[in-house]
């Protein structure tokens, strides 16, 4: 490759980052809305009933998210990423916008139902497209930068409790205005995103052909490490899908506090404190791969290490009354997640080969989205039955701690450091 075609390859590959910031941003808005309004929701659509009820709508989206994600990875991995995401941002867009004009808990069930199918496939793609870009030194930051648009999306969601509150706009107007914003970016994204260009295939160098289906499933499933990372993506996501849906109505009842800060509260502090997290966690991984191909590993591992004793302050910060603790508690998960969500998708890129990423990544979010879906609901029926939360909390804290050695497990097939 001549000198001349480098920076123009960085200037793209960092491109391609900044174009997917915004749709990461809003792929985690609509979902973070749902949970900061779900009082108003609740109290306009009477028929939703029960916390149950409400647990198995919030199930019912993850594991449709879940099956759908390998096929969306499949398609990405042997196709185009470009036009999975733009296709997908276009549709859960879409259904964004209906959203805020159901008129029932059934159709509130069946618009999250399909945007779970919508949604499920931009996540592989848009991570694989970012690896296939910064194949170097700098894929633990491209992929921390992207998930910070990640954190920023459920930032500004926990707003929505105070959006939902104002009487001219409330919590439909929200669905409108963030559906009708991601219909609009997903024309120019559609002119403006490039798939990552093709390797020249070499003389006398055998072409690597595409994966069939099952093909693509045999290889990933006897990949030991790929069991690993698969059981270390999914264990955290258990609680860490409580923690987004449930926590704004958690403090809101234990606490005594209103909606819209409620909401602000429980999304603000610990996804600002995962926005610098990922950026520094990144940053670090990125440089301790030059010691050592278990950098990124390391890194993660640290993550996970400090979401166990975040978790533990999370549930017993009610009982003892302290706010402050509830709050510093969700900044130290924050700093945790942060460091281990920057660093899945350059993992998996150490232990897979390049035309399964996305497929990969899809079987992850499979496995972690149905297993959150279960948490979900059984988190509802556990609360209807007065289940302690320094119990269910304590729980995860232990599920965390077996991940940790999940993670350190994980042997890397890569010969370069860098990479």
């Amino acid at each position: 490759m001549s000198d001349s075609k480098v920076p123009s390859l960085v200037r793209g590959a960092w491109l391609v980052v900044a174009l997917l910031f915004p749709v990461a941003l809003l792929n985690y808005l609509d979902r973070q809305m749902i949970a900061s309004m779900k009082v108003s929701v609740m109290g306009d659509l009477k028929d939703i009933g029960s916390e149950e009820n409400w647990g198995h709508m919030l199930a019912s989206f993850k594991w449709v998210y879940a099956i759908f994600s390998p096929i969306g990875g499949y398609i990405a991995d042997r196709f185009s990423r470009k036009y999975t995401i733009c296709g997908s941002l276009f549709v859960w867009s879409l259904i964004t916008y209906l959203t805020g004009h159901v008129t029932s808990f059934h159709d509130l069930y069946w618009a999250r139902t399909a945007m779970g199918i919508s949604e499920a496939f931009y996540i592989p793609a848009a991570l694989a497209l970012i690896a296939d870009f910064h194949t170097g030194g700098t894929r633990s930051r491209a992929v921390g930068i992207h998930q910070m648009g990640i954190y920023c999306g459920v930032m500004v969601g926990g707003f929505a409790g105070y959006a939902a509150d104002w009487p001219d706009f409330g919590w439909r107007g929200a669905f409108d205005v963030t559906g009708f914003v991601g219909i609009v970016y997903a024309v120019p994204l559609l002119f403006l995103l490039k798939d990552a260009p093709r390797p020249q295939p070499i003389e006398g160098v055998p072409v690597v052909a595409k994966a069939s289906p099952f093909g693509a499933l045999a290889e990933l499933l006897t990949n030991v490490s790929f069991i690993l990372l698969v059981l270390y993506f999914t264990l955290p996501a258990l609680a860490g899908w409580v923690v987004r849906d449930w926590m704004p109505a958690i403090l809101q009842k234990e606490f005594n506090i209103s909606q819209g800060k409620a909401g602000v509260s429980a999304a603000l502090y610990w996804q600002a404190a995962a926005l610098v997290a990922a950026l520094l966690g990144g940053w670090l991984a990125d440089r301790w791969m030059r010691r050592t191909q278990r950098g990124r590993i390391y890194v993660s591992a640290i993550g996970m290490a400090l979401i166990i004793p975040a978790l533990f302050g999370v549930g017993n910060a009610p009982a003892m009354g302290s706010f402050t603790l509830a709050v510093g508690s969700l900044i130290l998960f924050g700093i945790g997640w942060g460091f281990f969500d920057c660093n899945n998708m350059p993992i998996l890129s150490q232990i897979v080969r390049p035309h399964l990423l996305a497929t990969g990544y899809g079987i992850m979010n499979f496995v972690s989205m149905m297993c959150g879906g279960l948490a979900d609901w059984i988190f509802g029926a556990l609360r209807d039955r007065g289940v302690g939360l320094n119990i269910i909390f304590g729980t995860f804290a232990g599920v965390a701690l077996l991940s940790v050695a999940f993670v350190l497990l994980i042997r890397p097939r890569e010969q370069s450091a860098a990479g």
